[in-house]
């Protein structure tokens, strides 16, 4: 009998069903390629966290398989996770000259750069891995380098269109290549992925040149003041019109925000940002130049609570404060979530004098996802068998189903997957069968992982209810008290000024181990509950609170 013959997996460990930390896992028999490897930020509920990350448990269970991360663009959602990721699993890493100098930065923060394998590819590259060819193909972004791919697998092509737009008029003249996907849907796709992020949204996504005109005009209308921008630092093509427009008005730009001066120092380097000569200074240069000289480029439009903005916005930068008369232009739009932040920066910069333009003023930003005019372009072009559409929240999935819908694609060949669902094709059908173990990892300082559900609720626990921690001292041979009961209190009442309270508490305290020795109740744990329980409850009738309750026992 003649052996089953494997089936091609599709498994996405994040970017489905939420915004950020796309990863893809493609697997072959004995091979596995991963597309892309992405972090998000963390919800408001996730305290003290700094980022969120894919879990990557069922890669580590099949190590031996993996042949490579191949990357579509240099955006934090789709390489912020390699430097974790790559410590556990060292495999090779390919992608574009922009998006691998993009992570070599952040390898070298994590003293990687010389231990990981990067291999620059080019648009129209091929590159074998394993079962797998990989072809690069040129799209349209809010970064410079940006790829879909075309995988080639025993079963069929598979297209992995990454973030993209339709952009006629680039910032670099390079316009997507539509030619190349209309040749793919000549020749057969068995599935696409597609991004869903702004499939919601009617009619087409403005060209980022559309941009550059509307600065044009805020400069020529600002002869005198003081210019700031803030936009995104991987933004290159925004910061190219910046830049521009700076050169055409006769001022300097000046960088702050680390991760924009290592965005444009990079990008310089590599050739894919033009500054004319002697138009970057130092930020330290400001000083020596007068406010219709100068424009300075900034982090921190999602109003991120130690960016560069938000820093100068509330006095705390070292080098920049607000003068009256400031124009600050805020060219990006809000991730969800971050609304009220960036609220509070404009408030708080208003008050200082500037004049703040944002989103809801002016067109000083446009979106790089494609709007449904552009979905429908790249579904009619690559015509796939099987739909899966990818990059969004459940909302997003589900409205690009409906295009693909419209567009004649069967219902039953569309797939609206969570991550860690398991799609598995075959030359001839498609299905969901079974899981594997997806979720999220969270990084909180130099701890991955370590940091789960029980620590957040603590976390969330002290937050709102505070801590109070009770202390004794016992004999061990004989249980009895020696010292104590002592009560700190943090974060729950000042203690200074409910010193009733606590004498209250403690002889509640010492009532309950007083019954303790009379019960010849011992053991610590016992004790302990004992403790928690009746201080919590008298807590509770006083205070209707409920803080969190440590006790700690010393025996001598």
């Amino acid at each position: 009998m003649a052996s089953k013959k494997p089936k091609l997996k599709v498994i996405s460990l994040g970017g489905l069903q939420e915004i950020g930390k796309n990863m893809t896992v493609f697997e072959y028999d004995n091979d596995i390629i991963i597309v892309d490897c992405g972090l998000a930020f963390p919800e408001d509920d996730m305290l003290g966290i700094d980022l969120v990350i894919p879990d990557t448990t069922y890669l580590m269970k099949n190590i031996d398989k993996i042949r490579g991360i191949v990357l579509t663009h240099g955006h934090e959602d789709h390489i912020g996770a390699l430097p974790y990721v790559l410590k556990e699993i060292n495999v090779p890493v390919f992608g574009t000259l922009l998006t691998l100098g993009l992570l070599e930065n952040k390898l070298k923060e994590h003293g990687l750069n010389k231990l990981v394998t990067l291999h620059t590819v080019v648009p129209g590259e091929k590159v074998k891995l394993g079962q797998f060819q990989v072809e690069f193909i040129h799209t349209n972004h809010s970064i410079a380098d940006a790829v879909a791919l075309a995988i080639t697998t025993p079963v069929g092509v598979v297209v992995h269109t990454g973030d993209f737009k339709v952009d006629y008029t680039p910032i670099d003249g390079d316009v997507m290549d539509l030619h190349r996907f209309a040749e793919l849907g000549k020749e057969g796709v068995l599935l696409l992925l597609s991004d869903s992020t702004n499939a919601e949204r009617k009619g087409f996504t403005m060209s980022e040149s559309s941009v550059g005109g509307v600065f044009d005009n805020i400069f020529s209308e600002t002869p005198k003041n003081r210019i700031m921008v803030a936009t995104f630092s991987s933004n290159i093509h925004r910061i190219q019109q910046i830049v521009n427009s700076a050169y055409k008005y006769g001022r300097k730009v000046a960088i702050i925000g680390r991760s924009m001066v290592n965005a444009v120092r990079t990008s310089i380097e590599l050739e894919y940002l033009n500054m004319p000569d002697n138009t970057l200074i130092d930020i330290s240069e400001i000083k020596n130049y007068t406010d219709d000289k100068l424009v300075i480029i900034t982090t921190g439009s999602q109003g991120e609570t130690m960016s560069a903005l938000s820093r100068i916005a509330s006095n705390e930068h070292k080098q920049v404060s607000i003068r009256p008369g400031d124009k600050i232009i805020i060219s990006a739009s809000s991730i969800p979530g971050n609304e009220k932040n960036i609220s509070n920066v404009i408030n708080e910069l208003t008050r200082k004098g500037a004049d703040v333009v944002y989103e809801g003023i002016a067109d000083i930003h446009v979106s790089g996802h494609a709007r449904q005019e552009e979905l429908k372009l790249m579904l009619s072009l690559i015509k796939p068998k099987y739909f899966m559409p990818v990059h969004g929240e459940y909302v997003h999935l589900l409205s690009h189903k409906e295009i693909a819908l419209s567009l004649g694609i069967p219902k039953e060949n569309i797939f609206i997957m969570n991550i860690g669902d398991v799609l598995e094709l075959s030359k001839k059908d498609a299905k969901i069968n079974g899981t594997v173990p997806a979720g999220q990892v969270l990084v909180d300082g130099l701890g991955v992982g370590d940091v789960g559900n029980i620590v957040l609720r603590d976390r969330k626990n002290l937050s709102e209810n505070g801590l109070m921690v009770v202390v004794v001292t016992i004999d061990s041979a004989s249980g009895q008290i020696l010292a104590g009961p002592d009560i700190i209190s943090r974060g729950f009442v000042y203690v200074r000024e409910s010193e009733d309270l606590m004498e209250e508490a403690k002889a509640v305290i010492n009532d309950a181990l007083m019954k303790c020795e009379m019960k010849h109740i011992s053991g610590w744990s016992n004790i302990k509950n004992v403790i928690k329980d009746t201080l919590k409850n008298f807590l509770w009738q006083k205070t209707k609170r409920s803080p969190m309750i440590l006790p700690i026992i010393m025996e001598i």
